[in-house]
């Protein structure tokens, strides 16, 4: 007769599903993964590097001009009433974090598609989107000057400051 004290070892614990892919997985499978993902890497890496990727964090309006599409808008704001008290991110892109940067990378993913396929309009032309958070910008500075006016425009009508100033900024 067997004592309660002599019980059988507890089972093993079953192997995770990440460890059975790995285990099941041949070889050969893991190789191709892994070239794929060197050559994702290494091809954004040095694309993002090359276009100088990291100026486009900051504020810094020569960052605009690393495209030479550009310069003739960098040239207006350098000669503008703008210059000395706005970047350009300050009047195209959102003032508030997160919608700064979700702007910022949908015109950085927009701009890179087009700019590689060559694929854009010469000149440059702004799009809705752009036009929305410029016009926004406008108000958002200047808001208190032009209460007047804006309080003459529809509720469901954008303030269009670009009727008027189309060539202020640059």
């Amino acid at each position: 007769m067997q004592s309660p004290n002599n019980s059988s070892p507890p089972a093993a614990p079953s192997a995770s599903w990440f460890s059975r892919l790995f285990i099941l997985a041949p070889l050969s499978f893991w190789l191709l993964f892994a070239a794929l993902m060197g050559g994702l890497f290494g091809v954004g890496g040095y694309t993002f590097i090359y276009a100088e990727g990291g100026s486009y964090f900051s504020d810094d309006p020569l960052s605009c001009i690393n495209c030479h599409i550009m310069e003739e808008q960098y040239e207006g704001w350098g000669h503008g009433s703008h210059k000395h008290v706005a970047t350009c991110n300050d009047c195209h892109t959102p003032h508030t974090f997160p919608e700064k940067y979700i702007v910022k990378g949908i015109n950085g993913w927009n701009h890179s598609v087009a700019f590689t396929t060559n694929n854009f309009h010469e000149p440059i032309q702004i799009n809705n989107m752009n036009r929305t958070v410029a016009l926004d910008n406008c108000i958002y500075c200047h808001g208190e000057f032009v209460s007047p006016i804006t309080s003459i425009v529809q509720h469901d009508e954008q303030t269009n400051c670009l009727a008027c100033h189309q060539d202020v900024g640059h």
